[in-house]
């Protein structure tokens, strides 16, 4: 009998972190600092997620004027094209063109100590796609990026 529970518990415990392990797949969690880094080079989700959400937390000091973080999702292919067009959306629009269709979501721009996300629907992802998170704030995309890898 106690071979049994144990085997019952055991089986319950595996399947419960089966569970913790796909809820999981649905959220990013990034560290940016002050020296440009972010703390993931690939980030993997799912794309049966219903909601997919990134977090960004600055563990830097400095503000947001001088050194100041976002995550912004699109494909690898207009990664380029949203950061050349970064720079005219300013500050004041987080370093992103308002309603830019190749932008699939980004976040706001944070300074040091600060935090933010950003939720999107996860369909607008495709599995095997070629999707990159980098930072847009001007400079720092050549170092803040990463490949989102999207699984079925």
């Amino acid at each position: 009998m106690k071979t049994s529970r144990r085997l019952l518990l055991a089986l319950a415990l595996v399947g419960a972190a089966g569970a913790a392990q796909a809820a999981g797949n649905c959220t990013v969690s990034l560290k940016g600092n002050d020296a440009m880094q972010f703390d993931l080079k690939e980030a993997t989700v799912s794309a049966s997620c219903a909601t997919v959400t990134i977090e960004l937390t600055h563990t830097g000091k400095l503000p947001a004027t001088a050194m100041g973080h976002n995550v912004v999702v699109s494909t690898t292919a207009d990664m380029a094209g949203v950061n050349r067009d970064a720079i005219r959306a300013g500050v004041a629009n987080n370093y992103v063109q308002p309603k830019d269709a190749r932008v699939i979501a980004h976040t706001t721009l944070i300074g040091g100590g600060q935090k933010t996300q950003v939720r999107f629907p996860g369909n607008k992802l495709t599995a095997g796609g070629d999707y990159s998170f980098y930072c847009s704030f001007p400079g720092h995309s050549a170092m803040m990026k990463g490949k989102l890898v999207v699984t079925r």
